[in-house]
């Protein structure tokens, strides 16, 4: 199994970073061979995924298998600084440049220098510093803030987003040069959902990691567990299912973990962006749910999805008969004869006065 982990670290707790990457689904392995292909190249790398799908682990890995793999990997989030100290962060300061800046002070750009940069969250760069990156991409230099000589620099940029940058572009937040200096070559991860062949290897994984760190006995999940992990939507991704195994263990002491013993969220996370490319189509979305109404043994499943969508139609429709009908392409009978037993539509037994062919005739007569 091939197993990416990050480098043990303390802020690695508190962080909404995937901690370990495998790639034994199907789509996970095409990812491998294409990402095996471009690493060893100088070619700049897109790498697009949700939060918490392992990014990171990706650039990692492609600096590994470059000619740069015995130079400096430097890891950047460019959403953790203010607009205000984001510049000189990433291209470095002299004394006296700004209120505070004490001593001169190299940015991440000459850290990297010889090795990698990996700028995650490249969409939350303000466009000011959109300008200043593309200079720096283009001319291979940096000028520190302050300063008016420029500093030579030999640096892969690998970049990430959670965010589809061409939405970004077109709504004026990311400047479509930069973009296309970025993105000579893009690597997609779907998220955990869309491989589950990757989340039972993942949770043997942090099964053994979180073992060790409690000073438990080998723990194993039941076929009830196994299936429930499976089936479950994961909106965290990789590192939500690295919390849940966290917490499993922390309740489970007999070391088999059963169904009843996974604490999972309810929460449903809404995304900006609804482009299959990043998040699902409709149909995924409503498999999903399907998965998760199985999983939850839910009875007289068919006939209850059937009232749903009706009820939701005939709402939609502002509670007009016609309309649902057409809406759902059924017969305004069967759509009334399913509200009436649904209660969403009274039955009239007496018609009004206004309703009898006596006043009817008189109307139109009139």
């Amino acid at each position: 199994m091939q197993l990416l982990t990050l480098p043990p670290s303390p802020a690695l707790a508190t962080s909404i970073r995937a901690t370990a990457q495998v790639f034994e689904d199907p789509k996970s392995k095409a990812l491998l061979a294409h990402l095996e292909q471009v690493a060893p190249s100088e070619a700049s790398v897109l790498i697009i995924g949700e939060t918490g799908t392992g990014k990171e682990l990706v650039a990692r890995h492609i600096h590994n298998l470059s000619a740069r793999r015995n130079k400096p990997f430097v890891a950047v989030n460019c959403g953790a600084f203010s607009e205000s100290l984001v510049e000189a962060e990433l291209f470095g300061h002299e004394k006296g440049a700004f209120t505070g800046a004490l001593a001169a002070k190299a940015g991440w750009f000459e850290e990297a220098n010889g090795g990698t940069l990996f700028l995650d969250e490249i969409g939350d760069l303000p466009m000011p510093i959109q300008v200043k990156l593309l200079r720096v991409l283009q001319e291979r230099e940096v000028v520190r803030l302050g300063s008016r000589k420029s500093i030579p620099i030999n640096v892969r940029v690998l970049a990430a987003t959670n965010v589809l940058l061409e939405k970004a572009i077109n709504a004026g937040h990311f400047r479509e040069d930069l973009y296309y200096r970025l993105d000579v070559v893009s690597l997609e991860l779907v998220p955990l959902r869309e491989r589950p062949g990757d989340i039972i290897p993942l949770t043997r994984h942090f099964l053994e990691v979180y073992c060790k760190r409690l000073g438990y006995e080998r723990a194993t999940l039941s076929a009830d567990a196994e299936h429930k992990l499976r089936h479950y939507s994961w909106p965290g991704n990789i590192r939500e299912l690295e919390n849940v195994i966290h917490h499993t263990l922390l309740i489970c002491r007999n070391g088999v973990i059963e169904r009843d013993d996974l604490r999972l969220s309810n929460m449903r996370i809404e995304r900006a962006d609804d482009s299959p490319a990043v998040d699902d189509s409709v149909e995924a979305s409503l498999d999903r749910l399907f998965q998760r109404l199985f999983d939850e043994q839910v009875g007289d499943l068919h006939e209850k999805v059937e009232d749903a969508l009706l009820r939701s139609a005939y709402r939609f429709s502002h509670c007009n008969q016609v309309h649902t009908a057409n809406l759902l392409g059924l017969s305004r009978n069967v759509t009334r004869t399913r509200l009436i037993k649904m209660g969403e539509l009274a039955v009239n037994k007496r018609r009004s006065v206004a309703d009898q062919p006596e006043v009817r005739a008189l109307r139109l007569s009139i």
